[in-house]
């Protein structure tokens, strides 16, 4: 059964990085083809190899993208947070789902099923070029991961990875605390090192009042110091 979208549904996708070129009655229409999922904190939404028959806008909450790796490990591809999509590269070339995706909080997503995602996308090529800016974001971002885990020295790559998380509560107010929720573990596998490195360095850095350290929270107390090692 299709889950009733709120009141006031458009304003989802309204300045939305992907879908804000849309006007005002085909978001609507658009989102009169979606309904919403919720996910429990750990719940699986989609594992690798499985069929992409969906999208998924988050309204609410956190997903981990990862791939397991060698040893048990896994590689943490992205951290998805409310108002960004994700899901969207099997959904367009049809193939199986690259990655897991795993909820990392409880979880709201609005979820449009590819049968008729592609025929309304063929239809507006603006949000054609915005998918493909999406998509070419999506393969820097990566590439620059690689190269970081194979060149760059683990404080600058913890560094770059507390940015990227805190990007998405940026600016802040000047001097103000930024609270991540991200455990060791997942930062670990965001930029290819063992928990334990990622722990001595992150203890390091509160020594040197740079952060603060919780259970699954990081807390950067002076951002500006963070960007410079990054």
């Amino acid at each position: 059964m299709r889950a009733l979208l709120p009141n006031g549904r458009g304003s989802l996708f309204q300045g939305h990085a992907v879908f804000g070129c849309l006007a005002p009655a085909d978001i609507e229409a658009l989102l009169s083809r979606a309904r919403l999922e919720h996910y429990h904190a750990g719940r699986t939404i989609f594992m690798k190899g499985s069929p992409a028959l969906s999208m998924m806008a988050v309204i609410d909450g956190r997903i981990k993208i990862s791939a397991p790796a060698s040893g048990g490990r896994e590689v943490v591809l992205a951290i998805i947070n409310a108002g960004e999509i994700f899901g969207e590269i099997a959904l367009l070339d049809g193939g199986d789902r690259t990655a897991d995706a795993t909820a990392l909080s409880d979880c709201e997503l609005l979820v449009i099923d590819r049968r008729d995602f592609i025929p309304f996308l063929e239809s507006h090529g603006e949000l054609r070029m915005r998918f493909l800016k999406l998509l070419s974001q999506r393969l820097r971002q990566t590439d620059e991961q690689i190269e970081a885990a194979l060149f760059e020295r683990l404080d600058a790559r913890l560094a770059k990875a507390l940015m990227r998380l805190a990007s998405s509560k940026l600016p802040a107010p000047a001097g103000s605390p930024v609270h991540l929720n991200v455990s060791q573990h997942e930062l670990a596998g965001m930029i290819g090192a063992t928990r334990e490195r990622v722990n001595k360095q992150l203890h390091a850095w509160q020594s040197d009042g740079l952060v603060d350290l919780g259970k699954r929270l990081i807390v950067i107390r002076d951002i500006r110091a963070i960007e410079a090692l990054s």
